[in-house]
C-alpha cells in the first residue's frame, strides 16, 4: 500500500479538535515539568498548582463561555465587563442592603449574566449584527454600569459571605512539608470545584448532545448546517446565552476570590479568556475546539505567568510580552499542524 495513503488514513482518524487538544496538553506538561526542573521552589509543591486553579477559577469559567461562542463562529469581548459588574453589584447588595442574603446575591450574578447573554445573542442571531460590535458595546455598557453602581473600591464585610469566601476544600493525599517540617495538606477554593464541574458538564454537552454538535456544525460551515436542518439563528443565540450565563457565574466566583467590589476588577479578563481558548485549541474561524483543552489553555497561560514572575521578571510588560509570544507560537503550531493534515489528506 502507498505510504502517503497510509499517512492520510492515520491523519483522518484524528479530528482537528483532538489533534490541537493533544498539542495543548503536551506543551503544558512540558512547560510545567521545565518549571519544576529548572526553577524548582514552589513549583515542586502540589499547592502551587492548586493555587493557580484557585486564583484563576473565574478565568476558567469565562474561557469556557468564550470557547462555546468561538466554536459556533462568534466572539464575545464583554465578559470581563460582565464579571466586574457582577462583582460590584453583589458587593453593594451584601454590604448596603439590610437583610442581604448570599443566595440572593448568587441569583443577581446569574441574572446579570443571563441578561447580557440574551440581549447580545438576540442582536447577533436575529439582527445579523457583527458579534464583535455587539459585545464591544456590551463591554462599554457593563464597565459604565459598574461605576454607576459604586465608584470607590471597598471590601465586603457581610459575615455569611466572608465565611463562604474563606471556605477551603482539602485535597486528600496532596500536600507538602514546610520549612518547619510540618505537613500542610493542599487546599482549593470553592470556585475551583464550580469550574471543574462546569468543564465536565460542557464537555458532555458538546460531545454527546444535539446542541453541542450544532455548535460545531454552525461554526464549521453555516450553509452546510442549514442544509442539515440545524436552526442556525437559535444555535448562535444559545451560544451567547450560555456565554453570558457562564460570565455571571464567573463573576461570583471572582467575587469569592477577591472579596471586594471595584470598577477595576477583571480588567483584561476577556483578552486572557480569548487567549486561553486559542491556546487550548479553539480556532477563531469556528468549528474546532475542546472544553478540556480550554482548561489546559488557562493553566498554560497562568503557568507561564508564574514562571516569568519566578524568574524575577514580574513587571507587567514582561508578562504581556510573554503572553503575546506564547499566543503567536500556539497560533503558528495550530496553523502548521492543520495545514500538514490537510495536505496529507489530499495526497
Amino acid at each position: 500500500m502507498d505510504k502517503s495513503k497510509m499517512k492520510g488514513g492515520l491523519f483522518s482518524k484524528v479530528s482537528d479538535t483532538n489533534l490541537l487538544f493533544s498539542i495543548t496538553v503536551t506543551i503544558f506538561i512540558l512547560m510545567y515539568a521545565s518549571a519544576v526542573i529548572f526553577q524548582g521552589g514552589g513549583f515542586r509543591k502540589p499547592q502551587t498548582l492548586f493555587n493557580i486553579l484557585s486564583s484563576n477559577a473565574a478565568l476558567i469559567i469565562t474561557a469556557l463561555g468564550l470557547s462555546i461562542v468561538m466554536i459556533s463562529g462568534g466572539i464575545d469581548i464583554s465578559v470581563g465587563g460582565v464579571v466586574a459588574l457582577v462583582t460590584m453589584s453583589c458587593a453593594v447588595y451584601l454590604d448596603y442592603c439590610p437583610g442581604a442574603n448570599i443566595w440572593v446575591s448568587m441569583l443577581i450574578a446569574v441574572g446579570i449574566g443571563l441578561a447580557f447573554g440574551i440581549v447580545q445573542g438576540f442582536l447577533v442571531a436575529y439582527f445579523d449584527i457583527q458579534p464583535f460590535i455587539v459585545t464591544l458595546a456590551g463591554m462599554f455598557f457593563a464597565r459604565g454600569m459598574t461605576t454607576i453602581v459604586h465608584t470607590k473600591p471597598f471590601n465586603v464585610e457581610n459575615e455569611a459571605f466572608r465565611k463562604l469566601k474563606d471556605t477551603r476544600i482539602v485535597i486528600p493525599g496532596a500536600g507538602s512539608y514546610n520549612k518547619h517540617n510540618i505537613y500542610q495538606p493542599a487546599k482549593i477554593e470553592i470556585g475551583v470545584v464550580v469550574a471543574l464541574v462546569l468543564v465536565v458538564v460542557l464537555f458532555l454537552v458538546l460531545r454527546y448532545t444535539k446542541l453541542g454538535r450544532s455548535f460545531y456544525a454552525v461554526g464549521g460551515n453555516k450553509q452546510s448546517a442549514l442544509m442539515l436542518g440545524i436552526n442556525v439563528r437559535r444555535t448562535k443565540f444559545l451560544s451567547h446565552v450560555i456565554c453570558g450565563l457562564l460570565a455571571g457565574i464567573a463573576g461570583y466566583v471572582y467575587f469569592l476570590n477577591v472579596g471586594s467590589g471595584s470598577a477595576a476588577h477583571a480588567t483584561g479578563m476577556e483578552m486572557n479568556a480569548i487567549a486561553s481558548s486559542i491556546i487550548g485549541g479553539t480556532l477563531l474561524t469556528g468549528g474546532v475546539g475542546n472544553i478540556v483543552g480550554t482548561l489546559f489553555g488557562v493553566l498554560s497561560l497562568c503557568t507561564i505567568q508564574n514562571m516569568v514572575a519566578s524568574a524575577g521578571l514580574g513587571d507587567a510588560w514582561w508578562t504581556g510580552i510573554t503572553i503575546a509570544a506564547m499566543l503567536c507560537i500556539f497560533l503558528l503550531i495550530q496553523s502548521i499542524v492543520i495545514r500538514q493534515k490537510k495536505r496529507a489528506l489530499r495526497v
